[in-house]
């Protein structure tokens, strides 16, 4: 009987590390939010880390987080370091291509919790009187997310983030 137990505990947990497996090497997490404003009223807030704290949901995670900024005060080598509690992790991003009015690409590395190395975007398109503004970030897929995406969302988990940084980032433009 315990060897039979056994025997499809085993199966089970095979079935399910195939699975993990089998799922995508990469991925993406894209959110897009309408703002009413000009394309060039939000640029600034994304290519100036220095705007962040206004509108990111991360600058609210830790209030004693360290900030480092370094590089050029704005758009491509513009560098920020960041160090806080277990919420906050460690991580550094650094602006790595910037269009005036229309996209900022980010080399984005997490030391802590966990080490990842990712890269984000943030395209603004004119659309009528509003600007679109899309935040994606993509990166690999190690065995180990693999695992854990399949009992939690990530796309449900960061884009709740995404989500609420792009509402703050409208109230803070369309005054």
């Amino acid at each position: 009987m315990f060897s039979t137990i056994l025997l499809i505990l085993l199966v089970i947990i095979a079935a399910v590390l195939l699975y993990a497996a089998t799922r995508p090497n990469d991925f993406v997490v894209t959110r897009t939010a309408s703002i009413k404003a000009p394309p060039e009223a939000i640029f600034p807030m994304i290519n100036d880390f220095s705007h962040w704290p206004t509108w990111s949901p991360y600058e609210k995670l830790d209030p004693q987080m360290k900030r480092t900024l370094s590089g050029t005060e704005s758009g491509k080598g513009a560098a920020y370091a960041w160090e806080g509690n277990s919420k906050a992790g460690k991580g550094r991003m650094e602006i790595v291509n910037s269009v005036p009015s229309s996209l900022v690409s980010l080399k984005l590395d997490f030391e802590k919790p966990f080490r990842a190395n990712n890269s984000v975007d943030f395209t603004l398109t004119p659309s009528g009187g509003s600007t679109a503004v899309t935040w994606a970030m993509r990166g690999s897929r190690p065995f180990i997310a693999k695992l854990m995406g399949l009992f939690m969302n990530f796309d449900t988990l960061i884009g709740k983030d995404f989500e609420v940084g792009l509402a703050n980032l409208k109230r803070a433009t369309e005054a």
